[in-house]
């Protein structure tokens, strides 16, 4: 204890304003070691309670407190060493001492109350006497008082009714404004009312104080002649409006235009993202990727083909709105709509143009790889020759394997086809449209009919000659089973419409390998196609 400073070394001080400075500290926090010293009062010396013991106990704070109860003075301790002692906590309010060695304390603020039970357990002496009636152990303790709860309650009713003041004060302030009063109708307000209604700015408020008036019942025989023309600049504006509404109408077809236009664009930068992963996965370049990067290649193809899908058919969506609002003045506008039908025809070809290239490429990597095997198996074959049965059942599950897949193939076709009948009856309105889009399907199927007629040549030629040793039938199973694959993939990519007529085309001109039988007589009789490819190889 310092008394220069009239504190306690090491106890730093709450507030400079507060009282009891010099004796109390601020509640300490729990985490903080708690030091306590020895208080020096003028009539009595408080001795601090042994650190190691146990905090003393106390209870449960009642709200708004400001009392507490003070047990353990000496019997000869008076109000005034009371007063000495505990008026450095704070101002007191009352004391009520009792002769059984304990009072109750009211102080004027509750955080002195916390000063006050800083106190509990020091040993109080008087003077400089070891008597018993002159010591005794503090004990400081929360006290439950009438006036403290009274006085609590008054102040949360009091911060209750502020905050419901603050609240509508808030809602007042965010209410919109009232509209304001439509005043009374006079020959002068008449005249004000009928030049507002001449100006298009303020046409919206007259117009609501000319329909107030009517309500009201205003109109008589004296002031129908005012009435009358303030309706008749009301009506003025019909054709303002009119114009207005058209204006607008303009702007919106131009910015659906200014969207279609922007949207074409889109997709077709659509188109060229789409064809380069298409060209991308063509076996000229798909071998130099790493497994990972075809992955990843794979899965933005088809993200960008969905995507691309969506803004075609809103494209289309578009344009099937504009057809259908189109009257039978506006017919001739379809000839933009056909340019951009033969452009997509055109990209179609384009498409299936560079499939069928893709398809060369894969066909002349599948051929190096039967040239391997041709070496591979020319050095088997030394070592083992009684493969003849396997290699000529291998041949015979191939071409089942062919005729299978030749089935998938016309049953998509079928179901494309169907497709091409719904699409046709939903443009049956313009038939113009519909002959070029015929010829242009005609023109389509020539394309497919020469890029197949492109691989017959290759046919012929391993059809041509006769098949003389074992070898050259493992190179035509190999070959076969080569074209199953290739003619897969073909079917997949380019989506080609094969039907029984062109089967049956292919196989005629193939007379080396595929000969017609005709069984049943009458109604019973049937056509059938055998393959006569290994006859040859029997003979020799």
């Amino acid at each position: 204890f310092d008394p220069a400073l009239g504190m306690m070394t090491g106890i730093p001080p709450i507030t400079p304003m507060m009282p009891g400075l010099g004796i109390v500290p601020p509640p300490i926090p729990p985490d903080m070691p708690v030091v306590k010293e020895i208080i020096h009062c003028k009539s009595c010396t408080l001795f601090p309670p042994n650190p190691n013991l146990p905090p003393p106990a106390t209870r449960e704070r009642p709200p708004g407190c400001k009392t507490v109860f003070v047990g353990g003075l000496p019997e000869n301790g008076t109000e005034q060493i009371i007063v000495e002692v505990f008026e450095q906590c704070g101002e007191i309010i009352a004391i009520r001492k009792s002769k059984k060695n304990f009072c109750h304390i009211r102080f004027a603020e509750e955080y002195m109350v916390d000063k006050a039970l800083y106190l509990s357990g020091y040993r109080i002496r008087l003077g400089s006497s070891t008597d018993k009636k002159d010591t005794g152990r503090l004990h400081v303790d929360f006290a439950q008082a009438r006036d403290d709860l009274y006085e609590w309650e008054c102040k949360q009713r009091m911060l209750a009714r502020e905050e419901r003041h603050r609240r509508r004060m808030e809602e007042e302030r965010l209410r919109p404004p009232s509209p304001p009063p439509v005043v009374h109708y006079s020959d002068h307000e008449c005249s004000i009312v009928a030049e507002k209604l001449k100006d298009d700015s303020k046409f919206s408020e007259a117009v609501q104080t000319l329909l107030t008036w009517i309500e009201r019942g205003e109109v008589n025989r004296r002031s129908a002649n005012n009435f009358y023309s303030m309706i008749q600049s009301a009506n003025s504006h019909v054709r303002r409006l009119v114009n207005e509404k058209a204006a607008h109408e303009k702007d919106m077809e131009e910015a659906k235009e200014k969207f279609k236009q922007a949207l074409s664009g889109i997709l077709i930068q659509f188109e060229q993202i789409v064809a380069v992963y298409h060209s991308a996965s063509k076996q000229k370049a798909w071998d130099h990727f790493t497994k990972a990067q075809r992955k990843n290649i794979s899965v933005w193809c088809k993200q960008a083909e969905e995507i691309r899908n969506i803004h075609n058919d809103e494209l289309m969506g578009i344009r099937r709105e504009e057809e259908m609002e189109m009257s039978d003045d506006e017919i001739e506008e379809t000839t933009e709509t056909k340019e951009t039908e033969e452009s997509a025809l055109v990209s179609q070809a384009e498409a299936l143009k560079e499939e069928n290239d893709s398809l060369r490429w894969q066909l002349d990597a599948y051929r190096n790889e039967v040239e391997l095997l041709k070496q591979e198996q020319g050095k088997a074959h030394r070592e083992d020759d009684p493969n003849k049965e396997q290699q000529v059942k291998l041949l015979q599950q191939a071409l089942q394997g062919m005729q299978q897949h030749l089935l998938k193939v016309q049953e998509e076709y079928k179901r494309k086809e169907a497709e091409l009948e719904k699409i046709k009856d939903d443009k049956l309105q313009v038939e113009k449209m519909l002959e070029n889009l015929k010829e242009k399907e005609n023109c389509t199927s020539r394309l497919c009919a020469s890029s197949q007629e492109s691989d017959y040549p290759l046919e012929k030629t391993m059809n041509g000659s006769p098949i003389k040793s074992e070898r050259e039938a493992l190179l035509v199973g190999k070959e076969t089973n080569t074209l199953i694959r290739c003619s897969t993939a073909l079917a997949k990519k380019t989506q080609l419409r094969i039907c029984t007529s062109d089967v049956e085309c292919l196989m005629s001109r193939l007379q080396h390998t595929f000969k017609q039988e005709m069984t049943g007589v009458g109604a019973s009789l049937e056509k059938r196609w055998k393959f006569c490819g290994f006859e040859g190889l029997k003979l020799t």
